[in-house]
C-alpha cells in the first residue's frame, strides 16, 4: 500500500492491516497474504491468455482493462478501472487523471495498433518495440495497482506473438532502483535505458538481426 501517494477514498486500507493492505472484498489484512494471492492470480491469467493459445489480434485498451478485470475482479471493487486520481511514487507523478482517457486513445492508436500484432523483423526493432509499450503504460498508469504486471503480461504476449515466448523478469525484480530509473529516463522521451533493461530479460536472440 506504501508504494503509492493517493487521496481519497481510493487510499482506503483494509482495517486492521496496519495501513499495509489495501481494502478488498476478502477482508485480507496481512500484506504477505495477498502477495501471494495476487501472484497466484496472475498465474491464473497467464494461462487464461498465453496458455490456451497464443492472442493472434491487434490489441486494444479494452484488452488490457479486461485483463486487469478478470485478474483482480475477486479481490478489489476497482480491478478494471481507469483511476479517476492522481497517483505518484517515490516523488514521481505518473500521468494526471484528467489526461488518461485521451492518453489511452492515443496508446491505442499510436502503440498497439502499430505493434500489435507484433512481427519484428530484427531483436531491435523487438526490444525497441517492447521498450515503447512498456514506458508508455507504465507512464500513463491506469490503474490504482498492478500497472507494471500488466504491462509485463502486454510485452509477454506481443514477446509470444514475435515468436519468442513470455521473458524472464527477475533481473529487473532483482535490480529494481535501475528499471524505476529506466521509467523516469523514459518520462523524458529517452528509452535507451529501458532497451537496456529488455536486453537483460531477453531469452536469446530468436529473431535474427
Amino acid at each position: 500500500m506504501s508504494r503509492y501517494s493517493v487521496v481519497g477514498s481510493a487510499a482506503e486500507c483494509e482495517p486492521g492491516s496496519n495501513g499495509l493492505v489495501l481494502r478488498n472484498r476478502l477482508g485480507i489484512k496481512d500484506p504477505a497474504v495477498m502477495e501471494v494471492l495476487e501472484r497466484d492470480l496472475l498465474l491464473d491469467l497467464y494461462q487464461a491468455i498465453i496458455g490456451n493459445g497464443i492472442p493472434a489480434n491487434r490489441l486494444r485498451i479494452a484488452d488490457l482493462i479486461g485483463w486487469h478485470r478478470q485478474w483482480l475482479s475477486s479481490v478489489y471493487a476497482w480491478s478494471g478501472k481507469v483511476r479517476s486520481f492522481n497517483l505518484s511514487k517515490q516523488g514521481f507523478a505518473f500521468a494526471s487523471a484528467h489526461l488518461l482517457t485521451d492518453l489511452l486513445a492515443a496508446f491505442e492508436s499510436e502503440q498497439l495498433a502499430r505493434l500489435t500484432p507484433f512481427n519484428p523483423e530484427s531483436v531491435d526493432e523487438l526490444i525497441s518495440g517492447l521498450a515503447q509499450v512498456h514506458v508508455e503504460f507504465v507512464l500513463i498508469h491506469p490503474f490504482r495497482e498492478g500497472n507494471g504486471r500488466i504491462a509485463r503480461l502486454l510485452c509477454d504476449v506481443m514477446a509470444c506473438q514475435a515468436g519468442i515466448g513470455p521473458l524472464d523478469y527477475s533481473a529487473w525484480d532483482q535490480q529494481r532502483d535501475l528499471y524505476f530509473a529506466a521509467i523516469r529516463a523514459g518520462a523524458v522521451l529517452n528509452i535507451t535505458p529501458m532497451v537496456e533493461q529488455f536486453r537483460q530479460v531477453l531469452p536469446g536472440a530468436a529473431v535474427d538481426q
